[in-house]
């Protein structure tokens, strides 16, 4: 932080915590803070009562925070913080006008979302260079040609009705899927490792791009990504729509052939 913002960095924060030992940062509510010595890094041996600026602190927890920052919840209406039960509904821990971001999942977000409905962030790094890869020209061909195989086999099947499949049908549609498959590869050869993207599970969402969805309201590749937006902007995401029938309507298994890009396929 000395390199990054300056020496008076602490200066900038209300309260300084570092190894708050999450996820017992949130679980614990009988974890005391201690302060650490500027100068030597070590513990002092006091009891932390308050939370000053230009601090350092460590460890503690939730309702050692909210009593240590006299933090109330927005529709409280008593001035006393010993009658306000720790779990009951206007505890200062659930509220949504706390903004928590983090980069870890598992590890910071989904306690502080699923215990306390705050509003969550999470820095993921793979969503800035899987956006440059997806607007490079190789990729998005192989994206298209995904796209109009796919295409091609639905509209394929619907020709050939409800009856049997001869032969040569079964062996037209092998070779597309064989050509998917081969195409499906070669995405996961630009990604640059063996694994593919952490948000696809082949083709389908991984159990990470699910849990994103569920537990975090924002995600960004990095902190710096909130400077193109005013502290007030108010953000509306995209409709969640994960089945056939949401995506394509009516008539899930036809949809129009996008000609901005042509490819001759052989078969």
């Amino acid at each position: 932080m000395n390199y990054v913002v300056g020496p008076d960095w602490r200066d900038q924060w209300d309260v300084v915590i570092t190894s708050a030992g999450k996820p017992a940062f949130y679980t614990e509510d009988n974890r005391p803070f201690r302060e650490v010595d500027i100068g030597t890094g070590k513990l002092k041996f006091r009891q932390v009562l308050k939370l000053e600026k230009g601090r350092v602190y460590t460890a503690g927890c939730l309702k050692e925070l909210t009593q240590c920052i006299n933090w109330s919840h927005p529709l409280s209406s008593s001035s006393d913080q010993d009658d306000i039960p720790y779990d009951d509904i206007y505890s200062p821990l659930t509220s949504p006008n706390v903004m928590y971001v983090g980069d870890s999942l598992f590890a910071d977000l989904v306690d502080a979302k699923r215990e306390f409905g705050w509003t969550t962030a999470a820095v993921t790094p793979e969503v800035g260079w899987e956006i440059e890869l997806q607007r490079k020209t190789e990729f998005r061909v192989a994206g298209k040609a995904i796209e109009m195989l796919l295409n091609s086999l639905r509209l394929y099947q619907r020709q050939l009705g409800t009856g049997l499949r001869s032969k040569e049908d079964l062996e037209v549609m092998d070779k597309m899927e064989r050509l998917v498959s081969s195409w499906r590869d070669e995405q996961t050869r630009l990604l640059g490792n063996s694994f593919g993207s952490v948000f696809r599970a082949r083709y389908q969402p991984s159990l990470f791009a699910h849990s994103l969805r569920r537990y975090c309201d924002l995600y960004m590749s990095n902190v710096g990504s909130l400077r193109h937006y005013s502290p007030q902007h108010r953000f509306y995401p995209e409709s969640p729509k994960l089945l056939s029938h949401e995506i394509r309507g009516s008539n899930p298994e036809c949809c129009d052939i996008d000609d901005d890009i042509f490819l001759d396929f052989d078969c």
